[in-house]
């Protein structure tokens, strides 16, 4: 048991514990996983062949990567004192907030290290790191190498820290993990861009769980002085400088919000524009308020949801059908576009238009959420009913 609760034999929380606990091992052995999958066999082993549960990576409830089994040899070695980073995910969101986790420990460190090491998430990845992790890690700490584990490794010394970021309760981050973002991270990146960003999403298609009609919602914005920017088509800095000059941010939730989080502030208003009906969603605006102390506003505003017809539920390839006089009514009374801004709603010709050109009419690719539609038949019933009442009372 630790000061704050419960050990890494539970998930690690905001407020303290092993989630803030530094162990240094010597003779470690890094495992990376064998199999592709959530739940994997990876992690750390410490020199006698116990397993360090602090090493492992936790989302909510669980580990998702589990003690693995003892390597039958160890061909790799890796000289040096390193700083144990966990799973190092090529997916954007993922990787900044799970793979960032152990980051914290950097400012707390009695001796240098050597550089920064991960297993990969994916098997086939290996050893390759991609150019927006390079960065991002350069951003919190310049200069300072990255490697990955590609097969198992005995390292000479081996800093773990817990595991301050993540999904679930530690969402908010740890207190030292909040501090040395805001101490550390993008120090030296310059404000540049205008004070009305919206940060968008419908460049990237809808196999990336895009807002059907967001196209719609940007010209919209752009009559209100909002640039419409696509963060994919910049590298990490320039986003960063974006995103501290901005003074009203609205973004379709996302990965982007996150990158966000680590450089907001409590004066800049921030309003997120849910694209599906998630969990995630409720972990995106903690996020944000917890580590920009700012309450987003938060638009719910799906007419419906659309999702792949082999996997008929809200996941992050699903995508939302939006009602943009829901989203202007909420924008314009919390004072992010003028406030006799009346936008209007799609017709079912626009509708279908769109459908159409997103390749969605006629396909068998995604369908209507069965619980959007079990809605809408819901409220048809609901006015039928009222509509009865009504002529009853008046006959």
């Amino acid at each position: 048991m630790t000061e704050h609760g419960a050990g890494p034999e539970d998930q690690p929380l905001p407020d303290g514990g092993w989630s803030e606990e530094i162990e240094t091992l010597r003779g470690a052995c890094v495992i990376p996983p064998v199999d592709s999958a959530l739940v994997q066999k990876a992690g750390v082993l410490t020199a006698s062949g116990d397993y360090c549960a602090k090493a492992a990576l936790w989302r909510k409830y669980r580990p998702i990567t589990v003690q693995p089994d003892p390597p039958s040899e160890v061909n790799a070695t890796l000289p040096g004192r390193w700083l144990w980073g966990g799973v190092l995910w090529v997916h954007f969101g993922h990787f900044l907030v799970e793979s960032s986790s152990r980051l914290w420990a950097l400012p707390h460190l009695d001796q240098p290290v050597d550089g920064i090491l991960f297993i990969p998430k994916r098997p086939a990845v290996g050893d390759e790191t991609r150019g927006f992790q390079r960065e991002f890690i350069n951003l919190f700490a310049p200069g300072l190498p990255i490697r990955v584990a590609a097969e198992p490794t005995r390292v000479e010394e081996l800093v773990v820290p817990g595991q301050g970021f993540g999904l679930g309760h530690i969402t908010r981050g740890t207190r030292k993990f909040r501090n040395a973002v805001h101490s550390r991270f993008a120090r030296d990146v310059t404000p540049e861009g205008p004070e009305k960003l919206y940060i968008s999403r419908s460049k990237l298609g809808l196999s990336k769980g895009g807002l059907l009609g967001e196209e719609q919602m940007e010209e919209l914005l752009q009559a209100e002085g909002y640039e419409i920017f696509h963060p994919q088509d910049h590298s990490l800095t320039e986003q960063l400088a974006r995103y501290k000059a901005a003074r009203q941010v609205i973004a379709a939730d996302g990965s982007a919000l996150h990158l966000f989080a680590m450089v907001g502030r409590p004066d800049q208003k921030v309003a997120m524009v849910l694209r599906r009906q998630s969990g995630a969603n409720n972990l995106l605006a903690m996020n944000v308020a917890h580590f920009c102390k700012c309450n987003p506003l938060v638009i719910g505003a799906l007419r419906t949801e659309w999702v792949p017809v082999n996997k008929p539920k809200s996941s992050r390839n699903s995508f939302g059908e939006i009602d943009h006089w829901v989203i202007g009514r909420a924008l314009a009374t919390h004072g992010f576009i003028s406030a006799d801004a009346k936008w209007p709603v799609l017709s079912d010709d626009q509708r279908q238009q769109i459908l159409v050109e997103k390749g969605l009419g006629g396909s068998d690719r995604f369908v209507e959420s069965p619980e959007f539609k079990q809605q809408r038949i819901r409220e048809m019933r609901r006015a039928r009913r009222a509509r009865r009442a009504a002529k009853t009372a008046n006959a």
